[in-house]
């Protein structure tokens, strides 16, 4: 997952909303958004390689999210998938607090990871490389492959579509989301971060939605949980070479 966009009670009938596009090799297999057969309570994709996800949800209204952590750094062999540390967090009983501030200890163990982890009542987030857990206020928050609200072009464009968005009718926010998150336009070089890749990497990842030849979006996930309980989830998996497809479900919390 390369990108989260959303917004935590700050909107009339929305108490979360999640706009996220989830960037991984196209050779990776992955399983679309259902509800998983071994955690029937748990609504995510799934990464058919290690078993975990990127983002889900609960019957009960638990939900996380996790990016990776992009430097210059060569990844750490042997370090666990940090798609586990969504899918062992919807699985728990711990609330988010709790579940954030026992994984600080051992968070050194994975790889670079930005993981927000929430419940009925609150919002919390946590990287292994930034300070500890912290509690999220109302708010529009967007996470890419760095810190939380790391001023990054995609994430400056992404939360300013996604405030312009919740500004309009509550009625097209599902489907305006999910043409932001299509926006192919890659940013200015005078704006690019620099985080070991290369300019020319840099701006093929600067992009909300990213086509490379071997890498890119894979999906694009729109959630939303209203004040009534109501909770919408569309995701529309991509790839070069076919048409999207898209898996929606709803339910009640």
């Amino acid at each position: 997952m390369c990108l989260i966009l959303l917004a935590h009670d700050a909107h009339p009938d929305y108490r979360l909303v999640v706009a996220a596009n989830r960037d991984e090799f196209y050779g990776r297999p992955a399983a679309p958004a259902a509800w998983w057969p071994d955690a029937p309570e748990v609504l995510a994709g799934r990464d058919l390689r290690e078993g975990g996800t990127w983002l889900g949800i609960t019957r009960g209204g638990r939900f996380a999210a996790v990016t990776n952590f992009r430097d210059a750094a060569p990844p750490r062999p042997g370090a666990p998938s940090r798609g586990w540390l969504v899918g062992d967090f919807l699985r728990g009983p711990a609330s988010p607090d709790e579940y954030l501030a026992t994984l600080a200890g051992r968070a050194g163990e994975y790889n670079g990871f930005g993981l927000l982890a929430g419940d009925a009542g609150s919002l919390h987030y946590l990287s292994n490389r930034g300070a500890g857990p912290a509690e999220l206020a109302p708010g529009v928050y967007g996470l890419s492959n760095h810190l939380l609200d790391t001023p990054w072009p995609k994430v400056e464009r992404g939360k300013a579509g996604l405030r312009e968005v919740l500004a309009g009718p509550a009625g097209e926010v599902e489907a305006r989301l999910l043409e932001l998150l299509a926006d192919r336009a890659e940013a200015d070089g005078a704006l690019l971060p620099d985080t070991g890749v290369g300019v020319e990497r840099e701006r093929a990842l600067s992009a909300l939605f990213i086509a490379t030849p071997r890498y890119g979006t894979r999906a694009s996930t729109v959630l939303t949980v209203g004040r009534d309980g109501r909770v919408r989830m569309v995701e529309r998996t991509v790839g070069p070479g076919r048409e999207p497809t898209e898996v929606r479900h709803e339910f009640s919390l």
